[in-house]
């Protein structure tokens, strides 16, 4: 099961993820992972159900088919999401280590159950398949302090899987903004207003390409200036939902 995600030695980094199959589970550092978790800390993993059909907001009755109140009342620019997991423990801590600390290894193994996940979507018809997928645009002194963009990442990681082109330069951030987890919802819309812009000719269908949907203020603003741009059909494929 899901231990405390503990600093591992130099050792066990070079085994947790060695091989696709078998090398130590990087949460509770058992030999029999795959893709570097063992079955029972994937299991643990807290699966997005029930969700609206829309944002996949977590809701606490069974449906995936109804739409949550904010959609209804401010329906947003895409069309529908993917979003397998709640942003929560233990999802959430080994989000945060890779996405702050750079702990790769804790993000191989989302990444790679995502593309799982999304290539049966994709084979099944629950999904279409976007021509491009275009990852959130990252401040570029938060990427240089970071190092890397993690949206990029996870398009660039699936994209290669599922055979699907990524645009890193379609979209650009033209200004600064302040940091988004210091905001609400309205603040974040706010925040982000007039922040992207579009540089090139924009595919009929995309999927736009995140860790993490929060409030669901950054895919909205992204996903409208590509409607505005000529994008029929916006997806949002993300990693994890917070819940409301």
């Amino acid at each position: 099961m899901i231990k405390r995600l503990n600093w591992l030695s130099t050792f066990m980094e070079k085994k947790v993820n060695s091989v696709r199959h078998g090398g130590l589970c990087v949460a509770c550092l058992s030999s029999n992972a795959f893709n570097g978790l063992c079955q029972p800390c994937r299991d643990d993993l807290p699966v997005n159900r029930w969700h609206c059909r829309c944002c996949a907001l977590p809701l606490a009755f069974p449906s995936s088919e109804l739409l949550c109140g904010d959609c209804l009342k401010h329906p947003p620019p895409f069309d529908t999401s993917f979003v397998p997991w709640r942003y929560q423990y233990p999802l959430n801590g080994m989000i945060g280590r890779y996405k702050y600390n750079g702990q790769r290894k804790f993000g191989r193994p989302l990444m790679s159950d995502f593309a799982k996940s999304l290539a049966e979507a994709l084979q099944d018809g629950s999904i279409p398949k976007p021509l491009a997928l275009i990852p959130a645009p990252m401040d570029a002194r938060r990427r240089r302090q970071r190092g890397f963009n993690q949206a990029q990442d996870i398009a660039e990681t699936i994209g290669r899987q599922l055979n699907i082109p990524v645009d890193t330069g379609l979209v650009r951030r033209v200004r600064r903004v302040r940091a988004q987890r210091e905001l609400n919802r309205e603040a974040r819309l706010a925040n982000l207003r007039g922040v992207f812009e579009v540089t090139s000719v924009v595919p009929e269908r995309v999927a736009i390409v995140d860790d993490v949907v929060t409030t669901g203020a950054t895919v909205r603003v992204l996903a409208s200036v590509l409607r505005e741009a000529g994008a029929r059909e916006i997806q949002v494929w993300a990693l994890a939902r917070t819940p409301g």
